[in-house]
């Protein structure tokens, strides 16, 4: 898992330029879930910093963990100069100092499973608050979406989400990170909320944005020209996309 998540710095500037930011909505439900002022949070994983930027703006004092170095330079040009960043993995951060918030932008699944609730619990006073959002960017148009699924029969898998898969809840269960939360014994006040997220993206955006997924990063160059050819014959000029946010909130016990 550690090579997967840290292969996107070679497409950092894509990275910057295709994936979708974060409305002001998360951070606001953030804030109105604790219920009280927050004044330190911690971010881990910020990629470019695109949650950053958002939640800077709050009044929070933000350290950000992050462990590539192509990552770090886009988000060291993106967001405020008084964000502290950490040049390193979620499990290399020194421990001994907690944070009000900590939040994690499409990123907690590529922490090691071991040890990860009490290694972030450790990190926050009793009360603090975890938060853990985002979600794929999915095609509206379920013939198209078997389109590109037909152009990469023979050159790649079916593992084409930038995520690490989770089995799909029972009804009226709790999603992962939810269901980890709730049974861990950690954390308690667990709860999930989806923001509504859609629009519109041009065949550019779009083949930019498969450039910045995991499985794709993967293919070897010539193979990588292929694939991209051929799905970017099957696509037309613009497709709309559901890219719902899915936000997890806990309160450290």
């Amino acid at each position: 898992m550690t090579s997967r998540a840290r292969s996107f710095g070679i497409k950092a500037s894509a990275y910057e330029r295709y994936r979708p930011g974060y409305p002001d909505e998360v951070a606001n439900l953030v804030l109105s879930y604790a219920g009280k002022p927050l004044h330190t949070a911690l971010e881990i994983g910020a990629g470019t910093g695109k949650a950053t930027r958002v939640f800077s703006t709050y009044g929070l004092n933000v350290t950000v963990v992050e462990p590539d170095p192509a990552m770090v330079t886009e988000l060291r040009a993106a967001v405020p100069s008084y964000v502290e960043v950490l040049d390193c993995a979620f499990e290399d951060v020194p421990l001994g100092t907690t944070y009000d918030l900590v939040y994690a932008a499409a990123s907690f699944h590529w922490t090691e499973p071991e040890g990860r609730w009490t290694r972030l619990a450790s990190m926050l006073p009793p009360g603090g608050i975890f938060a853990s959002f985002g979600g794929p960017v999915e095609l509206v148009d379920h013939d198209l979406v078997e389109a590109i699924r037909d152009a990469r029969v023979g050159l790649m898998g079916e593992d084409t989400d930038s995520q690490p898969h989770h089995a799909e809840p029972a009804p009226g269960a709790l999603r992962w990170p939810g269901d980890e939360l709730f049974t861990c014994g950690l954390f308690t006040d667990v709860r999930e909320i989806t923001v509504p997220r859609r629009f519109t993206m041009t065949s550019e955006e779009y083949l930019g944005l498969l450039t910045t997924v995991s499985s794709y990063l993967a293919l070897p160059p010539v193979m990588h020209e292929v694939v991209f050819d051929r799905i970017a014959a099957v696509l037309p000029a613009e497709m709309d996309v559901n890219a719902d946010i899915t936000l997890h909130l806990a309160r450290r016990r």
